[in-house]
């Protein structure tokens, strides 16, 4: 089965696009590259759930008020701690009365990274990039003077409900099943439902670029990669025709291409990776130009160079890549 967009048009704003009964679709505006993040509404009795808030400014707050009115919102449910989709879970709570359910790392990580603790500040990425090969001029560069994350979600709620594997939410109709992935974040929530054949994705899936993959200063030696590609397979369990709904890019149907299209596409990036470290040891930073053809602002770089750590390391523990470390404490790779 061929990948199918039953819904040609992004909501506009402050409206909604009932993709299965019970089940809305809106989007919200983001300043990034990505200019717009779906997220969506479940009838859920006399009320609604939320999946997914959007980034925590006027803006997007404003749109909410518009879309809700007087709705009662029973619970919001987050996919992960991003601040696209965590960044109103506080203020919708907060004025909405409704809990918060979300897995236990993400909802621990938004706060860690909210406050800048257990590791999770920039100078503390760059280090890693820095032994990674990054050069200290785009490094510079890259350095905030205040946390963008923070700004992005000015407050976090102090409680929740925790979400695991297997745990099934029943939102009006629908029983929804918990599938937790990793990779993207530490315990990326997607929800299926059998009964509407549909499943809210998050940034696991998506359908028309490969989500972020990428090692960070908390986990410097991890293969963020392995755990990715092993997520997404998952999704071959599900119906081949199930209704595909991911935070970016237009709902689908052809889950089961869409992960063969995404394991094509890094089994490519991986291989040219091989071939550029098989005539003389690359960094990381060397490989940029290898995985991304074409030109990266600062913000970009930031993001590439967690993705080019997270491939050659991928390579490094499968044995097709060596690392050494220079005088420098530059980590360097080369065919094995």
């Amino acid at each position: 089965m061929s990948l199918s967009y039953p819904f040609p048009e992004v909501p506009a704003p402050a409206t909604t696009i009932e993709v299965a009964p019970g089940i809305h679709w809106l989007s919200m505006p983001l300043p990034f590259q990505l200019d717009h993040i779906n997220l969506w509404l479940l009838a859920d009795s006399e009320a609604w759930t939320i999946v997914d808030t959007g980034i925590g400014n006027p803006e997007t707050r404003s749109l909410w008020e518009t879309i809700l009115g007087k709705r009662k919102v029973k619970r919001i449910v987050l996919t992960h701690y991003h601040p696209d989709h965590a960044g109103n879970a506080a203020w919708l709570s907060s004025r909405h009365g409704a809990e918060l359910w979300t897995t236990q790392g993400e909802y621990l990580t938004a706060h860690a990274v909210r406050t800048s603790s257990a590791g999770y500040t920039a100078d503390a990425v760059l280090a890693v990039f820095r032994k990674n090969g990054l050069d200290e001029e785009r490094a510079a560069r890259m350095r905030a003077p205040r946390n963008r994350y923070a700004d992005l979600v000015p407050e976090f709620p102090l409680s929740y409900r925790r979400i695991i594997e297997g745990d099934e939410l029943v939102i009006g109709s629908n029983r929804w099943r918990a599938m937790v992935g990793h990779g993207h974040a530490p315990e990326h929530l997607s929800l299926f439902s059998r009964e509407a054949n549909t499943v809210i994705a998050g940034d696991m899936l998506l359908s028309t670029i490969s989500t972020n993959v990428s090692v960070w200063s908390i986990d410097p030696e991890g293969d963020p990669l392995r755990l990715f590609l092993e997520s997404i397979a998952r999704y071959r369990e599900l119906p081949e025709d199930v209704l595909v709904l991911p935070s970016h890019g237009m709902p689908f149907r052809g889950a089961h291409a869409r992960v063969a299209q995404l394991e094509a596409h890094h089994a490519e990036r991986l291989d040219a990776l091989v071939k550029a470290c098989t005539a003389a040891p690359k960094s990381a930073a060397d490989l940029l130009e290898v995985l991304f053809r074409r030109k990266l602002d600062s913000s970009q770089i930031f993001f590439a160079m967690g993705e080019s750590i997270a491939h050659v390391h991928h390579l490094l523990y499968a044995g097709r890549l060596h690392r050494s470390v220079d005088a420098y404490g530059v980590a360097r790779f080369s065919a094995a």
